[in-house]
C-alpha cells in the first residue's frame, strides 16, 4: 500500500536519527505529513508554523488544535517575509521570496538536520516558484518521494485520525489573491481576510477567493456554484467590500472559481533569486 512506501521514504531520511522540522501551512498536505511522521519517529520530529499577515487565522487555529492533539513539538515562527521588498513588489516569482524567508529562518531558529515540505506531485504540474527555494535549501519531499498526489493525501488523512480535515479546500496563501505586480500590504492582507470569513459567515462550507485585482475586486466561488448565490447574498458581500475597501460598487464583481487567476506574468516584475 502507498502509505507503507510512504513510511519507507520518511524512515530512510530519519535513518541516521536526524532532527527533522516539517514546515505546515496548515493546510491538508503539510498536516498530514507531520501527522504521519511524527506517529513513527515523535522524538526526531519538530513542526513549524509560520505566522504571517499572508496566513490565514482559520489555518494557525487548525496547526494549534492539531499540536495538542497528536503531541507536536510545535514552533511558532515569524519568517518576516512581508518586510522583504522583494516579496512586496509581488513579481510573479514572489513565492520563492516567500519560501526562502520561510527556510532560513526554520535553519536559524530551530536546531534541526532536515527539513521537510508537504509538495505532492500534483504540484509540479503548475509554476512553483517557491521549489527552487527549496532546492536551493536542501529541502526534501516525501510526498514526491513516495509519488503521493493530492488524493492519496486525502486517504492518509482519513487513516491517521484527521478525518475532519480530509476533504477541507485548498487555501494558498492570502499574497496569491492580489494581482501579480500589485504591491502585498498588510492592510490590504487583513482586508481579503475579513471579506472571507464574513462569506464563509454568510455562506457556510463556501469555497471562496477574494482577488484584488488591478481594476476591481473579483469574488470567486468554487463552491457553492455562482448561479446558487442568491442577490440577496451578493448585495450582501457587496455592500462589505464596499466598506472594507472603499472601492466603489460597479468594480466589484463575481465569477466561477479560476486557479491563478491574479496570477499574471506577463506584467509581473521577475527579481532575479540568484
Amino acid at each position: 500500500m502507498k502509505h507503507l512506501y510512504l513510511k519507507k521514504v520518511i524512515l530512510n531520511n530519519l535513518s541516521e536519527n536526524k532532527i527533522t522540522t516539517i514546515a505546515v501551512s496548515g493546510g491538508i498536505d503539510s498536516i498530514t505529513l507531520a501527522t504521519f511522521s511524527n506517529l513513527l519517529k515523535p522524538k526526531l520530529i519538530n513542526i513549524a508554523h509560520a505566522i504571517s499577515d499572508a496566513v490565514p487565522e482559520e489555518a494557525t487555529k487548525r496547526v494549534n488544535k492539531l499540536a495538542k492533539k497528536f503531541n507536536w513539538k510545535l514552533y511558532i515562527l515569524n519568517a518576516n517575509e512581508i518586510n522583504d521588498p522583494k516579496y512586496k513588489q509581488n513579481p510573479y516569482n514572489r513565492c520563492y521570496f516567500c519560501k526562502d524567508n520561510l527556510y532560513k529562518t526554520i535553519k536559524a531558529e530551530i536546531n534541526t538536520d532536515l527539513i521537510f515540505s508537504g509538495t505532492n506531485i500534483d504540484d509540479l504540474n503548475d509554476y512553483r516558484p517557491g521549489l527552487k527555494a527549496a532546492k536551493l535549501s536542501n529541502i526534501r519531499h516525501p510526498f514526491i518521494e513516495a509519488n503521493f498526489n493530492k488524493t492519496d493525501i486525502r486517504k492518509l488523512a482519513n487513516k491517521i485520525g484527521l478525518e475532519e480535515y480530509a476533504d477541507i479546500p485548498a487555501s494558498p496563501c492570502l499574497a496569491s489573491r492580489i494581482e501579480t505586480g500589485i504591491p502585498i500590504s498588510k492592510k490590504l492582507l487583513n482586508g481579503i481576510e475579513i471579506i472571507e470569513k464574513n462569506i464563509k459567515k454568510l455562506i457556510p462550507k463556501s469555497d471562496v477567493r477574494c482577488r484584488w485585482m488591478n481594476s476591481k475586486v473579483n469574488i470567486q466561488f468554487k463552491s457553492p456554484h455562482i448561479k446558487d448565490i442568491t442577490d440577496n447574498q451578493k448585495n450582501k458581500i457587496i455592500n462589505d467590500v464596499h466598506n472594507i475597501f472603499l472601492i466603489n460598487k460597479n468594480k466589484i464583481k463575481f465569477s466561477e472559481y479560476k486557479i491563478g487567476s491574479a496570477f499574471t506574468p506577463k506584467i509581473g516584475m521577475e527579481i532575479k533569486s540568484e
